[in-house]
């Protein structure tokens, strides 16, 4: 998407909102790759540029397998998710794409059934974490891979 005028650097004329939304990201406590795997589909699900290259070069130096992170476009086909990760990036769908009726009974059942209540709510919240940078970043559209060094993903390989 280019644009004819330069777009704010959100972080820079608001530091302490920044801070504090970055904080609240880091506050949670879950599984790494299935956190990753999260952040990734929501990323695709918004059209996210800026968030899905991050998260990939990171889900790659932590060491996931390169067909894994092409195969979550199509988690539904692809037998190389297992069923809680599936469950994680069901729910990822159904509320980052909210529909009018909220998320179905079934969702939630098929969610309480892989995940413990503290479980759902951190993924939850991590949810809700990832849907925020990617309307942040779809107002502000800042360069994908343009903080790479200062943030250790040069060393995913990927450029």
């Amino acid at each position: 998407m280019s644009t004819s005028h330069q777009r704010l650097d959100y972080a820079q004329q608001a530091p302490d909102l920044f801070r504090k939304y970055l904080d609240f990201n880091m506050a949670f406590r879950m599984d790494e790759s299935l956190a990753l795997l999260v952040d990734i589909r929501a990323s695709q699900l918004n059209g996210c540029t800026f968030c899905l290259d991050m998260h990939v070069k990171q889900a790659r130096i932590r060491g996931e397998r390169d067909l894994r992170l092409h195969h979550v476009a199509v988690w539904r086909e692809s037998p190389l998710f297992t069923p809680k990760e599936r469950t994680a990036l069901a729910w990822t769908e159904s509320l980052t794409r909210l529909g009018p009726e909220g998320v179905s009974d079934t969702t939630y059942g098929n969610a309480r059934e892989h995940f413990s209540p503290e479980e759902l709510s951190a993924l939850t919240f991590r949810i809700v974490a990832i849907n925020g940078w990617n309307r942040l970043n779809a107002a502000f559209l800042p360069t994908p891979g343009a903080q790479d060094k200062m943030l250790g993903l040069d060393k995913a390989g990927l450029n």
